[in-house]
């Protein structure tokens, strides 16, 4: 993300500082001789309070900027050590930092100094989550969606006694439909973003993430009904109308499709999934161009978050014949999208193929083909392909 200022940290800080630090001019004082004239000593600084220290965090967080937001909730945290403000803040940048067991520690240290923080109890169940997202090994995290379940049940007994119910309780609903689809229980998930909804209605994330729901279990019409609900609720937001524009492809519907992902690339040229979704349709509608020019910027915009990317852009290579590059774009699918069986697929039919200079390689096409079925063991694709190349 591009910065907004060009101002760093430190010069943020004294400028928080010296708006912190005004004092009244000096009382004029009696002229006196050179040699009569006492020696003034310079002022020392003034300390800069934590609450300056929490804006910075916030200001850095707010830009995406999570290393420098960090750091500044840090100091918040060592300035002033049970500031709810600065602990809430340092937890969740540890979490997008990746520093998962201090990010948890952190939002624990904060709800034993203030159990009546609900968004603490929400912060903490997100960190629990994010780190069984995050691990490499599951089993080593095998706990974390149970803990993350717990927190939420906390979380929604502050809710129940709380003076905005409602909508405290219409987020706890939302994580634990997170927490469900997680676990692969579609139906417990679905009924928990219905239940979220239902108190919050005009949430177009809860709309959004019943739609991502309805279409994870192949409820295609289920899922466009949400997503269009929710671009109704919030026309500015470029997740909604992205993930709509695509919903509106898969569907068939290009006509209608194609100047929806136009608009959400519009609305935030800058916004990876965005501009990707514009390229995932204009793939579809086999406009080549515009596809291959969205998607490599999407994945030059954010290049470690949407495998699926690649993945279009190992189609395309692959369409044209680019043996080379649509394995590499392929292989960093494979990667960062592990869990998707059509990427291996498709990362195996690169392999099992051959032109010019680029050999096919019958032996790495069948080991991917035998993980995409290991992934879905009825995945008729992978099972003709390894059937080809045994």
């Amino acid at each position: 993300m591009n910065r907004r200022t060009t101002t760093g940290l430190l010069g943020l800080l004294i400028t928080l500082s010296l708006a912190g630090a005004q004092t009244a001019p000096a009382a004029p004082t009696t002229p006196t001789s050179p040699a009569a004239a006492p020696a003034t000593a310079p002022a020392a600084p003034r300390a800069i309070p934590a609450a300056n220290y929490v804006a910075l965090g916030v200001y850095y967080y707010e830009q995406g900027q999570f290393d420098q937001a960090y750091v500044a909730y840090r100091a918040a945290a060592e300035l002033d050590p049970r500031n709810p403000e600065a602990l809430i803040g340092l937890g969740r940048s540890q979490i997008k930092l990746r520093l998962y067991s201090a990010g948890i520690e952190t939002l624990k240290r904060l709800i034993s100094l203030d159990s009546r923080n609900f968004d603490a109890y929400i912060s903490l169940s997100q960190a629990y989550v994010q780190q069984y997202i995050g691990a490499g090994d599951r089993a080593t995290v095998s706990g974390n969606l149970n803990e993350a379940l717990r927190v939420l049940t906390d979380a929604e007994a502050l809710a129940q006694a709380g003076t905005s119910k409602s909508v405290q309780l219409s987020r706890v609903w939302n994580e634990r439909g997170y927490v469900y689809k997680l676990q692969g229980d579609a139906a417990r998930a679905i009924d928990a973003f219905k239940q979220a909804i239902a108190l919050n209605a005009d949430n177009a994330i809860l709309l959004y993430n019943l739609g991502d729901m309805y279409y994870a279990t192949g409820n295609l019409p289920l899922a466009l009904e949400s997503l269009q609900q929710a671009v109704i609720v919030d026309p500015r937001d470029p997740y909604n109308r992205a993930y709509y524009a695509k919903l509106l492809a898969l569907s068939g519907n290009l006509a209608a499709a194609r100047p929806e992902a136009a608009q959400a690339a519009r609305l935030a040229p800058k916004n990876a999934y965005a501009v990707g979704q514009y390229g995932v349709v204009s793939y579809l509608a086999k406009d080549t161009a515009t596809a291959r020019a969205q998607l490599t910027q999407a994945v030059t915009l954010d290049p470690l978050r949407y495998p699926e990317f690649y993945y279009y852009l190992g189609r395309l290579a692959l369409d044209s014949g680019d043996l080379k590059s649509a394995r590499e774009q392929l292989t960093r699918a494979a990667a960062l999208g592990s869990n998707t069986p059509e990427y291996m697929y498709y990362l195996g039919l690169s392999y099992e193929r051959g032109s010019g200079a680029v050999a096919a390689d019958r032996l790495k096409a069948r080991e991917n083909y035998e993980r995409a079925l290991k992934l879905n063991p009825g995945y008729k694709p992978a099972q003709d392909g390894l059937n080809r190349v045994k």
